[in-house]
């Protein structure tokens, strides 16, 4: 599935003529979740199944602490299985970037 050209803002660093959404569903939801709008926003839950959103948010690592806790209290997702906002996921993060 073709992406609509009002998203290529969100994919600054690839080439947005070669992004699929079925090829590459957890990336761009990923990256629609922490930057977009709410045009964005509305047309990815047009594009995917909750669920489907659900499982992203819970998984991606790609996601901030801040946007995770939103899509958490959003999508009613428990704290606990949001891989991002685990305790060891912040850790490691630190250990990179110490500022």
């Amino acid at each position: 599935m073709k992406m609509p050209l009002f998203l290529k803002k969100y994919f600054w660093d690839v080439d947005f003529s070669g992004l699929d959404f079925r090829e590459n569903p957890g990336y761009i939801t990923a990256r629609i979740l922490e930057y977009g709008d709410a045009k964005a926003i509305k047309w990815l839950f047009g594009a995917s199944q909750k669920n489907e959103i659900k499982k992203v948010v819970m998984k991606s690592r790609q996601l901030s602490s801040k946007t995770a806790n939103f899509w958490s209290l959003f999508l009613n997702i428990n704290r606990n299985k949001i891989e991002c906002l685990k305790k060891s996921y912040q850790k490691m993060q630190k250990s990179h970037w110490p500022y």
